[in-house]
């Protein structure tokens, strides 16, 4: 099993769909989960500390992926911004939601240990 990573989840406001990921996924061994939101009215708003503190960013909307590469382009290394593509429809915890979670999550971290198995390939030269 791959090493536990630090997985950021990003929406708008931190109301609905970043805090019901980051219960979710509360104790999964594959992650610590945190949440935040981009908006200025974010419960609690992304800060550098968090992108820095992440190993992978996972926004729930292209706008969100977008919105912080603009915001955060200047630091001098982001990781990974994938979009999960989850909207703004749900309330926290709904069962659709949940589903929806689990299931994109699933594969963007498989995703991300595929690239970075790559990545350590391709580094030792072979």
């Amino acid at each position: 099993m791959p090493k536990s990573i630090r997985v950021l989840f990003v929406c708008g406001r931190n109301n609905r769909r970043s805090p019901t990921a980051e219960r979710v996924f509360l104790h999964d061994p594959r992650m610590r989960a945190r949440a935040v939101g981009i908006a200025d009215t974010s419960k609690r708003r992304i800060t550098e500390d968090d992108l820095r503190w992440a190993d992978l960013v996972l926004a729930m909307e292209r706008k969100h992926v977008r919105r912080l590469q603009a915001a955060f382009g200047h630091l001098d290394e982001l990781p990974p911004i994938e979009n999960l593509d989850i909207s703004d429809e749900y309330i926290f915890m709904q069962r659709e939601l949940v589903e929806l979670l689990q299931e994109n999550v699933a594969a963007a971290l498989e995703a991300y240990h595929l690239e970075q198995a790559a990545a350590e390939e391709e580094s030792s030269g072979l």
